[in-house]
């Protein structure tokens, strides 16, 4: 992908972030990232068209980090802790707004995220479960498809604005208190007293 794209995707990733996608116009973007709106026309065909290339190269990095940290962590519960770190870190200054305007005005991007949802992250998790089982750091008597979906339930409770009103609770806040109550449901008396370690 050309460099330029790839600088104008991540720059107006962050100013949709932090202000949400309905309120920025394409003159405000362009105003935002210093650079004529015909150079954003010059890579995108519209504004539906520049979001729903973000959401792809988000879903494709969050593929990736997922990925790496499989194979990076030292077991499964330190794989979610890594995961929860990045996450975080990439939604520190995040809007939750994104999710109600991606879902009213560009369904195509709303769905792609619908389908990396419900296919990779539901894999994804589903794998690590079984890996903290074989591990012997999860309860051997979790019923792995139930709470694969309950994590996902739980992702989409993290973004929900009338459940947890914004600004008074900060995403980063809300997600890491859901990944602590998932990891210490998950885990058996071993997963525990690593958990502490990791969490001291």
């Amino acid at each position: 992908m050309n460099e330029k794209k790839i600088e104008i995707l991540e720059r107006a990733s962050a100013v949709y972030m932090k202000f949400g996608i309905k309120s920025v116009t394409m003159d405000d973007l362009a105003r935002e990232l210093s650079i004529s709106k015909k150079t954003i026309y010059k890579y995108f065909n519209d504004k539906d068209d520049l979001v729903t290339s973000i959401i792809e190269m988000k879903v494709q990095m969050d593929s990736a980090i997922c990925g790496n940290s499989a194979i990076q962590a030292d077991n499964a519960i330190d794989e979610l802790i890594q995961i929860s770190e990045i996450v975080t870190q990439q939604f520190n200054n995040f809007n939750p707004i994104v999710f109600l305007d991606l879902k009213k005005f560009h369904q195509n991007a709303w769905q792609i995220l619908e389908n990396h949802k419900n296919t990779f992250v539901l894999q994804m998790i589903t794998q690590n479960i079984e890996r903290g089982v074989r591990e012997k750091v999860y309860r051997n008597n979790l019923n792995i498809p139930i709470t694969a979906k309950l994590y996902l339930a739980s992702k989409e409770a993290v973004m929900d604005l009338e459940i947890f009103a914004w600004p008074e609770f900060k995403f980063h806040d809300v997600f890491l208190e859901m990944m602590c109550l998932q990891l210490n449901g998950m885990a058996n008396d071993k997963g525990r007293l690593y958990l502490k370690t990791k969490f001291k």
